[in-house]
């Protein structure tokens, strides 16, 4: 329980201190299956969902663990929506499109790096896990993101609302 208290302390703490926002990732070795969508986000493939991206192998512990929990929790974050503005700026549709763009038939994963900038992004889907584990179901768990992020944050992505 500790471990879990201090991943959404530092979530947080991440959250205040990021905003979403432009990496320049010019420079940094990337796996040859990577590439950038057109708003620079880096997005790179892997063969499953178990294997993160090598654009975390130097990010911070928070970072990759929010991956993680985002893998995770990929059926529940397709029903949460993103409230950083990335509906927008990078047309991602849910909460879950800010760590993974696209998972193919064969069980291969495109991840997107504009989770590793965005301390929103983190915190949503960390805090909508920890209400699952808590046994609130996707609608309340929707519910709860939506008045909690209403004021105050970027437009949502336009997530359909789970029935």
């Amino acid at each position: 329980m500790k471990r879990k208290s201090w991943l959404t302390i530092s979530v947080m703490t991440v959250a205040l201190l990021t905003g979403c926002g432009s990496n320049d990732q010019a420079g940094q070795e990337h796996a040859s299956h990577s590439q950038h969508a057109p708003n620079g986000d880096l997005q790179e493939m892997t063969a499953s969902a178990d294997q993160l991206p090598k654009f975390l192998d130097n990010q911070d512990p928070v970072i990759v663990e929010s991956y993680k929990v985002a893998a995770a929790n990929r059926e529940l974050l397709k029903s949460i929506p993103c409230y950083c503005g990335c509906g927008e700026s990078a047309g991602h549709q849910h909460n879950g499109n800010c760590f993974i763009k696209e998972e193919k038939s064969d069980g291969s994963i495109v991840w997107d790096d504009h989770g590793t900038r965005c301390g929103v992004c983190m915190e949503i889907a960390v805090i909508s896990s920890k209400l699952k584990e808590a046994g609130k179901t996707t609608k309340e768990i929707r519910d709860y993101i939506d008045n909690t992020y209403k004021e105050g944050y970027g437009k949502p992505t336009p997530t359909p609302m789970p029935s």
